[in-house]
C-alpha cells in the first residue's frame, strides 16, 4: 500500500517522508531489517520509529519486527490481512500453499476454508498462529519434499503453490489437509474429472514421494470410483507396502480390505 505524502496527515514532514520511503521500498511486508537499511537508521532508532507508526494507526504488527501497512479505507489498525498468501511467503519462507487452501486456489472445490494451510522448511513452535484473525495450519516439511509446486505472482511477490498433482498427493498422505476424507475424495474425483489430470506428473510424484500409505488410499479410491484408470491402479498395488492404514486416521475404520491393507469405515464398504 503506498501512500502520497498528502494521505500521510497526522504525521510531521520528517515522519510522513520516512513512512513513504518506507511504504514505496518494501512488498506486503516490512521488517525492521528492511527498514533500518532504507532509512540508513540503527535497528534500534527503526525499531522505535515503526513502533511510532503503529500506535498512530498506519502501520499494524503481523510479528515481532514485522509489520504490514494499514490500508486508508481501514477504520481501525486491526485488519483482516488484505493477501494471506503473500504473508505466508514472507513469514514462512521457504514455503509453499497446500492442502485445501492449494484445491481453493486451484478451484478443485467450492468448499470455502477459513485456515490457510503451508507446508514450510521451519520448524515454528506454535504450529496454528493466528495473525490478524487468519489463521494458518503449518507442517513442517522435509527438504527432499519440498517440490511440485508452482510459482504464482501476488501483488508483486512470487508465491509457492503445490499443483494439483501434488496437492492431491499431500491430502492423500494426511486427509485432514483436505478437509476430511469425504472433502479430500470430492477433490480426488474433480481432479481425475478435470483437464488438472496428469498421470505422469502424479505417478513421478509418487515415486519421488515414495509413501506406501498414499499408494493404498489412492489405489482403493481409483478402484472404487475410476476403475478404467487400470495402469495407475497397477501402479498402486506394484507398491503396497506391509502394514495396515485407515482411509481416515480420524474415523473409526473396522472393515479390513486386506487387498489394498486399509481399514476403512463400515459405511465406505457399498458406498458410491
Amino acid at each position: 500500500m503506498k501512500y502520497t505524502k498528502e494521505q500521510l496527515k497526522g504525521l510531521g514532514k520528517s515522519e510522513r517522508e520516512k513512512l513513504a520511503a518506507i511504504l514505496r521500498n518494501t512488498k506486503a511486508t516490512i521488517s525492521i531489517a528492511e527498514a533500518s537499511d532504507i532509512l540508513n537508521l540503527s535497528q534500534t532508532q527503526t525499531a522505535k520509529l515503526l513502533a511510532h507508526f503503529t500506535k498512530k494507526g498506519w502501520l499494524s504488527r503481523i510479528k515481532q519486527g514485522i509489520y504490514i501497512s494499514v490500508p486508508l479505507t481501514s477504520p481501525i489498525p486491526d485488519i483482516a490481512l488484505e493477501d494471506t498468501l503473500v504473508i505466508a511467503e514472507k513469514l514462512f519462507s521457504p514455503c509453499y500453499i497446500g492442502g485445501w487452501s492449494a484445491a481453493e486456489y486451484w478451484g478443485m472445490t467450492e468448499q470455502i476454508f477459513r485456515t490457510i494451510v503451508v507446508f514450510t522448511k521451519q520448524k515454528p513452535r506454535n504450529r496454528k498462529p493466528i495473525i490478524h484473525g487468519i489463521q494458518y495450519n503449518l507442517h513442517t516439511i522435509r527438504p527432499n519434499l519440498f517440490f511440485g509446486f508452482k510459482n504464482e505472482w501476488r501483488n508483486n511477490i512470487k508465491v509457492k503453490i503445490s499443483d494439483p498433482s501434488r496437492t492431491i498427493i499431500d491430502m492423500l498422505a494426511n486427509p485432514s489437509l483436505g478437509g476430511g476424507l469425504r472433502p479430500t475424495v470430492d477433490m480426488l474425483q474433480y481432479y481425475f474429472k478435470s483437464e488438472m489430470k496428469d498421470i505422469q506428473t502424479l505417478e513421478r510424484y509418487l515415486h519421488i514421494y515414495n509413501n506406501g500409505a498414499i499408494y493404498k488410499r489412492l489405489g482403493f479410491l481409483l478402484e472404487k470410483y475410476f476403475p478404467l484408470e487400470e495402469n495407475m491402479i497397477q501402479t498402486c498395488k506394484n507398491n503396497i507396502t506391509q502394514g495396515k492404514i485407515k482411509l481416515d486416521p480420524s474415523l473409526d475404520c473396522k472393515k479390513l480390505i486386506t487387498k489394498w491393507q486399509l481399514w476403512i469405515p463400515r459405511s465406505w464398504i457399498n458406498k458410491k
